[in-house]
């Protein structure tokens, strides 16, 4: 493998079609693509300050990296990615690539990555604003998640998230076969018009929780007193720990709570409206 060290670059291409390539200390100043149409690269303590440096790369890594603000569009059309140590100051990274590995990176500026992705690992990843992250994405599984971006897991399939502290609104709508664990979900409208959602021992805050989910489940979950009109025309299966504040017209299925605060049944509620609804009895 070749090695670049202590070197910069800029410009327009000066990387390009560059195949089993070491870049150690190397700094790429303003242009485009520098790292287009390459293979087999690896990058290490490197600088990234010009647009679109890794399209078209087909296995690489990046390791104890930093991207600034100007490296926005970084990784497009890509594929075989591991990525660990890095902070990344720029917008719209991770765009159309598939087999992605992340371990402890920092993205500082969330808005529109990781759209239309698939076969996503990540371990210790910290989101920080912006809009939009894993759009149409796949096959995701994340252990570690720190994100205050807004309306996070948007049209996302197949999807396992642990130990997560998701801050946001609008999160998860419009999903399909997802599972989170040991998480802190905290905004409005989560989950909503979802499909096949499961929440296992996770605390809930935030307005209109759940409405129009299908098969929901939840399991020794916990709810904030914010949580008022959840579950509104929503089929679920729910095992709430401790009380809930309000629930509106669920559709079907079942809901056992410690305490409930009121239920909301009116003359809006969409057929079968037979959902369950009852206070867990000590012993």
């Amino acid at each position: 493998m070749k090695q670049i060290s202590n070197a910069e670059f800029g410009g327009e291409r000066p990387l390009f079609a560059s195949h089993d390539l070491r870049l150690e200390n190397v700094t790429v100043r303003a242009g485009e693509s520098a790292i287009k149409e390459c293979s087999n690269i690896e990058a290490v303590n490197c600088r990234f300050e010009g647009n679109y440096p890794f399209w078209h790369v087909h296995g690489f890594s990046i390791r104890n990296c930093y991207f600034a603000v100007g490296g926005r569009s970084a990784l497009w059309y890509s594929d075989h990615l591991e990525m660990s140590d890095t902070v990344i100051d720029a917008p719209k990274m991770f765009r159309e690539m598939h087999d992605i590995k992340l371990e402890n990176v920092t993205i500082n500026d969330a808005d529109e990555i990781f759209w239309r992705c698939s076969n996503i690992r990540i371990s210790n990843l910290r989101l920080h604003d912006g809009t939009y992250p894993f759009m149409f994405s796949d096959n995701i599984y994340v252990d570690g998640l720190e994100s205050d971006s807004k309306y996070v897991f948007q049209y996302v399939k197949n999807v396992e998230i642990h130990n997560a502290r998701i801050t946001t609104k609008d999160a998860f709508w419009e999903v399909e076969n997802v599972t989170i664990y040991d998480s802190e979900l905290n905004g409005e409208y989560l989950g909503w018009h979802s499909r096949n959602l499961r929440l296992v021992n996770c605390h809930i805050s935030g307005e209109q929780p759940l409405c129009y989910a299908h098969d929901l489940v939840l399991e020794n979950c916990t709810f904030d007193p914010s949580c008022d009109r959840a579950f509104e025309y929503s089929t679920l299966k729910a095992d709430i720990r401790g009380a809930i504040t309000n629930i509106k017209n669920p559709m079907s299925g079942s809901i056992v709570a410690d305490s409930i605060g009121s239920v909301t049944i009116d003359e809006n509620i969409k057929a079968p409206a037979d959902c369950r609804i009852s206070v867990r009895r000590e012993g």
